[in-house]
């Protein structure tokens, strides 16, 4: 197996900038490549912050860490001698493809080339390449040095061997937050693991918006329905997230998984409005002075949320993940969550009372008129009990 020593990361925004603090940190030689150095500068300053608070509380010494680290425009130079590389540039199919051919044509032959997307088929990116073999996903969670998890996925044609590659790095990776907690992707599928299993979530979620709007309600009023006890409430963080990517992202599951994604009536206006949350300044709520705090103990209950719902979804959708081969058992699904999302899995809450689930499920999926939240039929048979 390759001694991994020089790391590339081609990327400079905020995924890039994190990977290549972890891997400073885990003392691999990185070289950031971006396509401007202005580009370059800012990812030099976002790194250097990041070490500067760290050595604040004694963790580590900066100056040590980023004599590591160099930097190029020059893409095809830049992985010269590269023994992994790690692509973590826009969301964009052929931008990604043009990357990965580039990488193939001047990496050495060894080289493993590891994408970051959070979605896009790994194995479309390696067909741009002589080496399909070398070709693996490393999806990281935002922000990278707190999120424990790394989603390595296999694309069709990934050897064992890269894949094991891909794991061993991610192990060395620090993360503030403990142990990294690596996922394996057995099969190339949208979503991977822990994008796919809340996903479904928006198919409800949109149903209630809509319901809203149709009947006036005010959207805080079904914020308040959630009873949210992190530090933003659902409505609150999808502004943060921005609906941009909320609608982006629907899109995306309506090409590949289900029409049924498509973005709904208050979330496609929002999006035509410009009303993209944090970064226009107005969403669900106004952001011109800093983040909303909804006070919902003086706001009225839509009473339109059902969270056993919720939980039903994720329940069903973690069974199609198991069902379609892309995790070995429910325990790695949840697992994957709680280091990705620091939110609890459905298994373990749901397993005891599937049944209740099952025909929750069923009847709201009849409600709506939704046949991909249907519960599959390893949700309805009970037999992914033993699949831990």
């Amino acid at each position: 197996m390759v001694d991994v020593k020089n790391i590339v990361v081609i990327g400079v925004g905020l995924m890039g900038n994190g990977i290549a603090q972890v891997a400073l940190m885990a003392k691999y030689n990185v070289t950031i490549v971006d396509v401007k150095q202005e580009f370059i500068d800012k990812g030099i300053a976002s790194i250097e912050g990041g070490l500067k608070r760290l050595e604040a509380k004694g963790k580590l010494v900066t100056a040590d860490v980023m004599s590591g680290l160099k930097t190029s425009l020059d893409l095809a130079s830049a992985v010269k001698d590269a023994d992994y590389i790690v692509e973590a540039v826009v969301e964009k199919m052929d931008v990604k493809k043009n990357i990965f051919k580039t990488c193939d044509e001047n990496a050495p032959p060894h080289c493993v080339i590891a994408s970051n997307t959070s979605t896009m088929s790994i194995t479309e990116m390696a067909t741009a390449t002589n080496r399909a073999d070398k070709c693996i996903g490393m999806h990281f969670f935002n922000p990278v040095p707190l999120m424990r998890l790394v989603e390595v996925i296999a694309g069709e044609k990934s050897s064992e061997e890269s894949m094991e590659i891909g794991i061993k790095v991610s192990e060395s990776l620090p993360c503030l937050r403990g142990d990294r907690y690596i996922a394996k992707v057995l099969k190339d599928k949208p979503g991977f693991i822990v994008n796919r299993l809340n996903a479904p979530v928006s198919i409800y979620s949109n149903y209630l918006l809509d319901t809203c709007l149709e009947k006036g309600i005010p959207f805080e009023s079904l914020d308040a329905d959630y009873e949210s006890k992190g530090p933003m409430s659902p409505l609150v963080l999808a502004d943060y997230v921005g609906i941009d990517t909320s609608y982006h992202g629907q899109n995306y599951y309506a090409e590949t998984l289900s029409e049924e994604f498509s973005p709904g009536k208050v979330i496609t206006n929002m999006y035509k409005e410009g009303k993209l949350g944090r970064k226009t300044g107005q969403g669900f709520y106004d952001w011109s002075k800093g983040r909303p705090q909804p006070d919902f103990s003086k706001i009225s209950k839509a009473g339109l949320v059902d969270l056993d719902i919720r939980l039903a979804i994720r329940l069903n959708e973690g069974c199609r993940i198991l069902e379609e081969g892309i995790a070995s058992g429910w325990k790695i699904i949840d697992d994957a969550n709680m280091a990705g999302m620091n939110a609890a899995g459905p298994f373990e809450r749901g397993i005891e009372n599937y049944e209740n689930y099952v025909k929750k499920l069923g009847a709201i999926a009849e409600k709506i008129g939704s046949t991909y939240l249907k519960p599959c039929e390893l949700f309805r048979s009970g037999k992914f009990v033993d699949m831990k």
